[in-house]
């Protein structure tokens, strides 16, 4: 007679059989930089995430290190917006100073830069192209998108990963960083990334709500699975070779469907919202962190992503390492 009992019969056999595992090396963490000097401050809607300016990024790149975190995804907060974006794509912008600052340090050597592509952190309206008439437009941004990609390249950014959503941008930015010599340098596109209420945490982060309306014109419809496989082929073909599926927590499905069809690596993005929710709730007292955190990453793992970028990646990382030397298994955590 079979007992599916009898594999969960003490911890040893459960470790044995487990199929899905999180591992530090596979943790992304986020990290936003803003202009000025002497700054580290507290993002009150997330708790434990801070802006630093370029002078005190040390402290939380050293955390990084200590941690075993192999890859950072750098937001940029400039000290001056305009309706074009322009410090998106300045040669000396926050976003690249930070990864010239991050490269130049031989202890950060071996950290991959991930770099975000868009322009909602640097308009002065808070959208992520440009706009007329109160309408954003897709291929008048599509050289700004470029130009910054670029930009990040050239000062040493390891992948570009663009979330703006606008259509094509996967393939301009492609064919202008293989005009430009970084032809080895990879696109982890946010192919699948839905407008969504879990994004509010992070505009106050990176001071990029919109002063008008919302995204919904260009990012998805939350209700549509069917169409995130259309926008992830679409990248594919046009030259993206990572995929990001953003939220993740409401959105697995879309991550086992990407998953199911494509044999692409994919990257879940457990994003403010969701970090905060939990943050909140274990503030309160009403939840484990530990114990949910890493039950949330293995609910991402077994989705079928390949990597995670997660606000909680220091914790994770510490938790994971917690128990290393005796016989450590996730377990012990969740």
């Amino acid at each position: 007679m079979e007992r599916t009992r009898r594999l969960r019969t003490n911890a040893a056999i459960r470790d044995m059989v487990r199929e899905n595992h999180v591992r530090v090396e596979e943790l992304i963490y986020p990290i936003f930089v803003i202009e000025g000097k002497n700054i580290c401050h507290l993002v009150e809607s997330m708790p434990g995430i801070y802006q630093y300016s370029i002078d005190r990024l040390k402290e939380e790149l050293d955390r990084v290190i200590t941690a075993g975190i192999k890859a950072v995804l750098l937001f940029g907060i400039p000290e001056h917006k305009d309706e074009v974006g322009s410090g998106a794509y300045d040669e000396h912008g926050i976003v690249q100073e930070a990864i010239r600052f991050i490269k130049a340090n031989e202890r950060y050597k071996n950290l991959i830069v991930i770099a975000d592509v868009c322009l909602c952190e640097y308009t002065s309206h808070g959208h992520c192209g440009l706009i007329q008439n109160g309408v954003i437009l897709n291929d008048e941004t599509l050289p700004l998108l470029t130009k910054t990609a670029v930009s990040y390249a050239r000062a040493g950014a390891d992948i570009i990963a663009p979330s703006d959503m606008m259509d094509m941008r996967v393939a301009k930015i492609r064919q202008a960083l293989d005009e430009n010599g970084f032809i080895y340098i990879p696109i982890m596109a946010y192919s699948a990334k839905f407008a969504s209420a879990f994004y509010g945490p992070f505009r106050d982060a990176a001071h990029s709500a919109p002063s008008f309306g919302d995204r919904k014109t260009y990012q998805m419809d939350s209700a549509n699975g069917r169409e995130a496989m259309r926008e992830v082929e679409e990248d594919l073909l046009e030259g993206a070779d990572l995929i990001i599926a953003k939220p993740a927590m409401a959105y697995m499905d879309i991550i086992r469907d990407i998953s199911l069809q494509f044999n692409v690596p994919i990257v879940a993005y457990n994003v403010s919202g969701e970090y905060s929710m939990v943050k909140a709730a274990a503030e309160k007292g009403w939840i484990d962190e530990k114990k949910v955190v890493m039950e949330i990453m293995i609910g991402f793992k077994r989705a079928g992503a390949k990597m995670i970028i997660t606000y909680h990646a220091l914790e994770v990382a510490a938790w994971l390492k917690e128990r290393e030397g005796d016989g450590y298994k996730i377990e012990s955590i969740i």
